[in-house]
């Protein structure tokens, strides 16, 4: 999908699964689970959709998915596949070498955990030699200071080995990151979560992170139980949905396992119709 001089593309670093009842908040099961079928442990199928941005002069990683560090009993828990982002950068003729950005929406382990990797002799180094990584300062903060709530979710060798380093640099609010890619700000999930916004060729994407994660979320109160604000949530949404809709934005999907990208049209008052997009997606 091309947005000017930029090649945008949804690329599935591997899939997971989560409580059906934690990603749809106070939505009854009646109701969700005709939207994702859930498994006998009530756990949905999610994807984990990375986002490449490509131009002739940077190439720019936005979220990492999951990783490959953590042991067997993880990768039970939570369903995880085997991380597929070097095989599909590969199949893009990317080498890691060849990331020279990546934007980190927020800190949690299915986004930052690919961000480094455990060599053999058990040291944290990055996946990327040559990429900057950037988040917000709220986020890392927040990571740092992690409670019993959110702890779980925070995996400090996905982002503290980078900060220790110099190579994880930290951003203060809207920032214009390169000529038409800007870090956008999406509190609620977290306070310092941001998504990334795409403008070139008359046309707008944003990846919503875990704003709105799937297209079933797009409903007003559809809101997930893991969200540290939900109603900063909703007042995020209420913002950014008649704004997409009017000005046609295409939408990337961080954890919607069938439609990566959608255009959405407002039928009512905060009531949209979803138009998936044509994208390949692997």
């Amino acid at each position: 999908m091309q947005f000017g001089q930029y090649k945008v593309e949804s690329i599935t670093s591997g899939h997971l699964r989560l409580d059906g009842g934690g990603m749809f908040g106070v939505v009854p099961k009646v109701l969700w689970e005709k939207k994702a079928l859930p498994d006998r442990k009530n756990r949905i199928y999610m994807a984990m959709n990375v986002l490449l941005i490509t131009s002739p002069d940077m190439n720019i990683l936005v979220d990492t998915g999951a990783g490959s560090k953590e042991d067997a009993h993880f990768h039970k828990m939570y369903s995880l596949d085997e991380p597929g982002l070097f095989k599909a950068l590969k199949a893009r003729g990317l080498k890691r070498g060849d990331i020279d950005l990546v934007v980190n929406t927020h800190l949690h382990f299915d986004h930052a955990g690919g961000n480094t990797e455990r060599r053999e002799d058990g040291a944290i180094v990055p996946c990327f030699p040559n990429a900057t990584y950037v988040v917000q300062r709220k986020e890392y903060e927040d990571a740092l200071a992690a409670g019993e709530r959110s702890k779980a979710s925070y995996l400090p060798d996905n982002y503290v080995p980078l900060a220790e380093s110099g190579r994880l640099q930290f951003l203060e609010g809207e920032k214009e990151l390169v000529e038409g890619i800007v870090a956008y700000p999406l509190p609620g999930h977290t306070m310092g979560m941001q998504g990334v916004k795409i403008t070139g060729g008359g046309k707008t994407a944003l990846y919503l992170a875990d704003c709105i994660p799937t297209r079933h979320h797009i409903p007003l109160p559809w809101i997930m139980s893991y969200d540290l604000y939900p109603l900063i949530t909703l007042e995020t949404k209420k913002a950014v949905l008649p704004k997409a809709a009017e000005e046609r934005w295409t939408l990337f999907f961080e954890h919607d396992p069938e439609v990566a990208a959608a255009r959405i049209q407002e039928l009512g008052p905060h009531k949209y119709r979803v138009i998936p997009v044509e994208e390949p997606h692997e």
